[in-house]
């Protein structure tokens, strides 16, 4: 049984999940690399920029715009968590959007580590719900607020029965 709240300690095995079991991603799509600290309201997530092509440029470094999927798989995570907490199968969200996005450079560097945080801040009876989300890492930092729909049964909301 997950505790609703956890501060996880430096070491990576402290935390009983590894970050690929708490989101839908597979593969080289899952860009984060380990929960930090997780309650019943946020999460805070860290990753090292990846220079593997997936998003990196020739530069080695990956467009800062791509901190719209890192906070989006931190909100996946904390869904993720809560999910497993109550015995459910992990299920796919829907980004719905921002209203702004503002970041401090143009690019994160290859290599860069980050820390993407995500605060609940509404939650509607329909499942949508919005986080105030932020990166910060070494001259780096950003901020958006993510529209998500989280869905009880993904599968019977695409098949259009969850509207």
């Amino acid at each position: 049984m997950c505790p609703c709240s956890l501060d996880i300690p430096d070491s990576p095995a402290a935390f009983p999940y590894a970050i690929e079991s708490l989101v839908p991603q597979s593969g080289r799509m899952v860009l984060l690399d380990r929960v930090l600290e997780v309650s019943d309201s946020h999460i805070v997530v860290e990753l090292q920029v990846r220079d593997d092509g997936l998003f990196s440029c020739g530069d080695h470094s990956v467009p800062a715009w791509v901190g719209l999927e890192y906070m989006a798989q931190t909100i996946a995570a904390y869904s993720g968590y809560h999910r497993k907490c109550r015995g459910e199968a992990i299920g796919l969200g829907f980004l719905l959007g921002t209203r702004y996005f503002e970041c401090s450079v143009g690019s994160f560097p290859c290599g860069a580590k980050l820390t993407v945080s995500a605060e609940k801040i509404i939650e509607a009876a329909n499942d949508m719900s919005v986080f105030d989300c932020t990166i910060t890492g070494k001259n780096i930092k950003a901020r958006s607020k993510l529209n998500v729909l989280l869905p009880q049964d993904s599968q019977k909301f695409l098949a259009g029965k969850g509207i």
